[in-house]
């Protein structure tokens, strides 16, 4: 199995499916996995509905589930297998997705029913020509007609750098060098650069609006937007930035590259969304400013003068990708860019289709049961619209915004990455297009951790057609195309602003392997002190097992081996009862629940495409100890949150994705009525390979001295470390 393979999506759980990912499993991994609304109450202390709803075979939420690929099954074995409504939507999206210019006749807002998307994709033709690039010129009274003037800007800075050969050459062979410095805010960062002379970036200890170079509706919008932001989130700033938001815009607007591994929805989610969109939107209008101001000029030219300077535009018009991972960070993205437009309250821009855009990416607070209990950093992630599967182009042009916009005549594009796959498509393909991808200049990928909970391979995908020369010209006037886009260097011009909430060996591949803008890269690197196993409340002792691998490549097979050899002989005696095994990869839960089988196992196993009925079943099964084992998938803990009762002995087979997790998982261990008992256990599998995980959980002294001992380490957790 390959590396990427772990994070793929879920796809078919039943009895006779292999162990290695066929066609059938790649299709399925296209489906959106987020989670069903949940009509039933999750009660942890009513044992009884457990039991009702595992009789009854409770009636799921037909349209989510079918998007989901799952169906009601009765029978248990084939509790996680998606059902045909979901296997027949599946490959009509893979062969039948509809183009980007497909146009609607009159351009008229039509339906905001949620399934028009997926028979037919609505594009605003209607205003095409008002939203033209090519056809207007700049008013004089936006206060940009000097754009040209303004050399000292970032922006002239760096679209105008006229890179030589032997520059993208260095970049292509060359290593990067490195060096380090510490901020007040970020931390430890790591600048990277493969050209010389790059110069460490220092901190702005006070920030003037003016001099940041901001298009200058900006200037007046930016304090008063963030400074209401701030209030609802109870932040208080004296500037108009806060320290965070600071020191990173003081990095976006220098075009390097950015890493920032610290990004959660609960915190700080929204003040980072907030200054990005502020970055886009100052490159957007800038880069259009400039546009139509040499469109004045080139009207107003003589005849027969050079137009060499007039060099503006890329292969295509979409200068800036922002990726999210549903439709609620779409919804949230336009409203700031909204009220970053509007310098005056009293007079509001105009918005092309605002209303459909509400109804499709908007959400109805009614339709989420109140009485869920769930964590509070999974309120804030699957807060309004959890739909996966979007994509929408935004076009700005001075004073007004046309949401639905063609893609070949859109700034901006805001699409999850299944929104991107499904357009992208696969070679082979009749109906494909990537072309619009060829001059994006600024990515933006927000909340990289989740899409390893989706399917990371989308995100793969679109980082490989990520600024190729496009098939078609698209009617581009090539006069007006920068020198770096004809000679395909647009790759070295894109600036990456990556965001997520942990560093991961997938997440900094992204950075390190598809990022190579000439300006550097800079990535926060900060160590954890204590980890996540500080938060575990119930007396435990912990023993962590080191295996032993190779090569990473290795590891896979190398932890099944050591955990069928050396672990689950410990556990096979019926006196170790109540066991929960916690397995982050889907491909290793198939493995595990194929030899449990194979074995005959006492055991029943729960993943994220397990129905609710059989969800009660092996819960109450687990519980009462008619079932020795439960495997349980990180992806079903990461969409449900469940409280599994009943846990006397627990089995990391491998340290989970996001830290916390390890102690949610512990403290579950309290939720069983008998109240604290002396034989608990819980054993963790790692290797070398998983430092980063393992400093997350237990801090990195202690990763130092367990990564140079080969010998278990025993932890003893008393509920107040």
């Amino acid at each position: 199995q390959s590396e990427n393979s772990d994070k793929s999506s879920a796809e078919s759980d039943s009895e006779t499916e292999p162990e290695q990912a066929s066609v059938y499993h790649k299709l399925l991994a296209t489906l959106k996995t987020s989670p069903e609304s949940e009509s039933e109450d999750d009660d942890d202390d009513d044992e009884s509905e457990s039991e009702e709803a595992g009789e009854s075979g409770t009636e799921m939420d037909s349209e989510e589930h079918q998007e989901n690929g799952e169906a009601e099954v009765g029978e248990e074995d084939e509790n996680d297998m998606p059902d045909k409504k979901g296997i027949c939507l599946l490959l009509y999206m893979a062969t039948a997705e509809q183009t980007l210019g497909e146009e609607q006749c009159d351009g008229e807002d039509v339906s905001c029913d949620p399934s028009h998307a997926v028979t037919e994709e609505f594009t605003d033709v209607k205003h095409e020509s008002e939203f033209s690039l090519e056809t207007n010129f700049m008013e004089e009274e936006s206060g940009d007609c000097d754009v040209d003037e303004k050399r000292s800007n970032p922006f002239k800075q760096h679209m105008d750098k006229e890179m030589e050969e032997k520059e993208v050459e260095k970049m292509s062979t060359l290593s990067k060098s490195s060096s380090q410095i510490k901020w007040p805010r970020l931390g430890q960062l790591t600048f990277s650069s493969t050209l010389e002379k790059q110069e460490t970036l220092k901190p702005d200890k006070e920030v003037d609006v003016k001099q940041l170079h901001l298009h200058k509706p900006l200037e007046v919008t930016w304090p008063k937007v963030n400074k209401q932001l701030l209030s609802s989130l109870n932040k208080s700033c004296d500037s108009c930035f806060t320290p965070l938001q600071r020191e990173l815009f003081c990095i976006m607007n220098t075009y390097r590259d950015l890493f920032y591994p610290e990004t959660t929805a609960l915190t700080n989610g929204e003040e980072i969304r907030l200054a990005y969109c502020l970055h886009a939107l100052n490159h957007v209008l800038k880069a259009n400013a400039q546009v139509l101001s040499n469109n004045a000029k080139r009207r107003d030219r003589k005849p027969g003068v050079d137009t060499d300077e007039y060099r503006d535009q890329g292969l295509t018009r979409p200068k800036v990708l922002m990726v999210v991972p549903f439709r609620e960070c779409a919804l949230r993205i336009v409203h700031n860019l909204i009220s970053l437009l509007e310098v005056k309250s009293d007079k509001k821009i105009d918005v092309s289709n605002k209303k459909r855009f509400k109804g499709e990416f908007g959400s109805d607070p009614e339709e989420k049961p109140p009485n869920l209990k769930r964590p509070e950093d999974y309120e804030a992630v699957f807060a309004g619209n959890i739909d996966d599967h979007f994509r929408i182009g935004v076009a700005i042009l001075q004073k007004s915004m046309r949401l639905y916009a063609p893609f070949y005549s859109s700034d901006i594009i805001i699409a999850s990455p299944l929104g991107m796959r499904t357009v992208i498509g696969a070679e082979g393909e009749k109906k494909r297009d990537f072309d619009f991808l060829s001059s994006i200049e600024i990515l933006i990928i927000d909340q990289a951790d989740i899409y390893l909970m989706q399917n990371w391979e989308h995100v793969l995908h679109l980082m490989k057609h990520m600024n190729l020369l496009p098939l078609d010209s698209h009617g581009v006037d090539f006069s007006r195309v920068r020198m770096l886009n004809l000679n395909n260097w647009s790759k070295y011009y894109r600036q990456t602003l990556l965001f997520s909430a942990l560093q991961n060996p997938q997440i900094n591949s992204i950075f390190n392997k598809h990022c190579f803008n000439y300006t550097g890269q800079v990535a926060v690197r900060n160590i954890p002190q204590i980890g996540s196993i500080s938060h575990v409340v119930v007396q435990l002792p912990h023993v962590f097992r080191r295996l032993e691998a190779e090569s990473l490549t290795s590891v896979i097979d190398a932890r099944f081996q050591f955990f069928i050899d050396k672990v689950l002989p410990e556990y096979r005696d019926a006196i170790m009862s109540h066991t929960l095994v916690y397995v982050p990869s889907y491909f290793d839960y198939v493995r595990l629940r194929n030899y449990f089988k194979k074995e005959e196992l006492n055991f029943v196993h729960i993943c994220e495409y397990t129905k609710k009925a059989g969800i009660c079943r092996a819960r109450r099964f687990f519980l009462k100890g008619e079932k020795q084992f439960l495997l349980l998938t990180e992806r079903f803990h990461f969409y449900k949150r469940y409280t599994i009762k009943g846990i006397k002995n627990l089995i990391f087979y491998e340290l989970p994705t996001y830290p916390h997790f390890y102690s949610e998982i512990c403290n579950m261990m309290k939720a069983t009525d008998s109240g604290v008992d002396a034989t608990w256990t819980c054993t963790v599998l790692y290797s070398k390979y998983d430092a980063q995980k393992l400093a997350a959980v237990v801090g990195i002294d202690r990763t130092a001295q367990m990564l140079q001992s080969k010998k278990n380490v025993h932890l003893f957790i008393t509920g107040e470390n």
